[in-house]
């Protein structure tokens, strides 16, 4: 070991160690000529780079540097750094072997650029590194790297330290079970956060059993009549041929936006009470999972629970299914084609699952006829900084349903803001439909097993006055 701290001797006044929260390291002046640094910043600016961005992350990643022939990309120098002796000196320190693979790559981030809140674990995975090429930054730039404590059930907590990108600053990480950190919005307008990041690959720590939600409770209707209707909703959607229209449409492409549903006066009354002061609001987490405020309901408005219950309502939950054709309620017709083929999906689905198991039991009892329709839902506020991301737990428990979103006050809301409800294939990276916020427009959406969902980061640009700083709406979900 002596020789690999000799090696790194002239690191001894640039080196900070911190094990908390998690073990990391950060080294200033890793490349030890400033010139080389320079040229090698001013290559990898030259690349060609393509935008990634979905559920986690927005940023700009070059091509696979392995292929590269600029001098000091291709050079020996950086490669040998990390590849070489510091590889070998880091697995002494760890006590572990690396392996002699690498992986790296270039990314830039600009404005409202970021990488959400995760962990870094997949398999072979040991460490994580990142050496900044950036121009003088300061905090209040954004692209901090934050790291965050987690709870007893290893899921992050909050955020405990933010590094400040540092030129020519090479920062290493632990790969473990509790290393949750994320890339913070980059909020220059004009400034680059650009670095060559990667891992090195070894033993991967054991992890825990992975922590699982507990299940959102779901309800059946609330007894509420037409009237509800007839008081909230806009004439032309009570009207049956109407409604008939809207069925065709919605069983061709299994989606509908409704504009102008609740009648105007209803809407704006909603909007204005959404605003007051008097709502608490909850931020619901975890950050690995979502980041967004609920309204506690027992401190809205009169109108907001009015409209709450509109939505449970068994009224309600009858013109849903004229809306949809799905069996939300007993008057609606069974349609037996669609049964049928449903039950064989599900059946075969079932076959393929473990049988053994309670919790297929259980599964296979709920989906029996004559099951009462639920529901769950929540008033959601959106503002800068929100989201909701795809995880495990959402993909194991994914089952059919219908996704229901009224959003509120969001009139001068813009796409490139984000805060858009994305629907992807499962482990595909396809979009296969998105919804925009809009005002008093009803977006039904129904989903099968394969289907995921997830709303895209609100970013810095929603913060404008003009953008309202924020929407709101209400999501609610439906089981057959």
């Amino acid at each position: 070991m002596s020789t690999f701290i000799e090696h790194f001797q002239r690191f001894s006044n640039n080196i900070t160690l911190d094990c908390h929260p998690f073990p990391h390291c950060i080294i200033k002046n890793f490349l030890s000529s400033e010139t080389f640094a320079e040229n090698l910043q001013r290559e990898l600016l030259g690349l060609n780079f393509h935008e990634k961005s979905n559920d986690l992350y927005k940023f700009k990643q070059s091509d696979d540097l392995r292929k590269r022939t600029e001098p000091h990309i291709r050079v020996s120098v950086f490669r040998t750094a990390l590849f070489g002796r510091f590889r070998s000196w880091l697995g002494e320190v760890l006590g572990v072997e690396l392996e002699p693979t690498v992986d790296i790559s270039c990314a830039r981030y600009e404005y409202t650029d970021v990488l959400l809140c995760h962990d870094d674990e997949l398999e072979g995975r040991r460490v994580a590194f990142i050496l900044y090429l950036v121009p003088p930054w300061q905090s209040s730039d954004g692209g901090t790297l934050d790291l965050y404590t987690t709870d007893s059930n290893f899921q992050p907590q909050s955020i405990v330290k933010s590094l400040v990108p540092s030129w020519n600053t090479l920062v290493l990480f632990e790969v473990s079970p509790v290393s949750f950190h994320k890339v913070s919005e980059v909020l220059s307008q004009d400034k680059c956060r650009l670095s060559l990041s990667g891992w090195f690959h070894g033993p991967s720590l054991e992890r825990p059993s992975r922590h699982i939600e507990p299940p959102v409770p779901r309800s059946p209707h609330l007894p509420r009549d037409e009237t509800v209707l007839l008081e909230w909703v806009n004439p032309v959607y009570l009207d049956i041929s109407y409604q008939e229209q809207i069925q065709e449409e919605f069983e061709e492409s299994s989606e509908i936006q409704l504009k102008d549903f609740l009648k105007e006066e209803k809407f704006r009354e909603v909007s204005e009470a959404l605003r007051l002061s008097q709502i608490q609001w909850t931020k619901r987490g975890p950050a690995n999972k979502r980041n967004y405020e609920v309204a506690s309901l027992d401190t809205v408005p009169q109108c907001v629970t009015a409209c709450w219950e509109l939505l449970r309502s068994e009224s309600f939950f009858l013109l849903l299914s004229n809306f949809t054709g799905l069996r939300l309620h007993y008057l609606c017709p069974a349609d037996e084609d669609d049964d049928e083929d449903k039950e064989k999906q599900e059946q075969k689905e079932d076959e393929e699952a473990t049988a053994s198991s309670t919790e297929s039991s259980a599964a296979n009892a709920t989906k029996q006829k004559g099951v009462t329709p639920v529901c769950c839902g929540e008033v959601r506020r959106w503002s800068h900084g929100g989201y909701t991301l795809l995880h495990d737990g959402e993909a194991a428990r994914a089952e059919y349903a219908l996704d229901l979103i009224l959003p509120f006050g969001c009139a001068d809301w813009q796409s490139e803001f984000g805060g858009y409800t994305c629907y992807v294939a499962n482990e595909e990276d396809e979009e296969l439909l998105t919804v925009y916020p809009e005002d008093n427009s009803l977006a039904l959406v129904y989903r099968d097993k394969e289907t995921l969902k997830f709303v895209k980061h609100v970013n810095h640009k929603s913060s404008s006055e003009s953008a309202g700083r924020g929407f709101y709406d209400f999501s609610y979900v439906y089981y057959e």
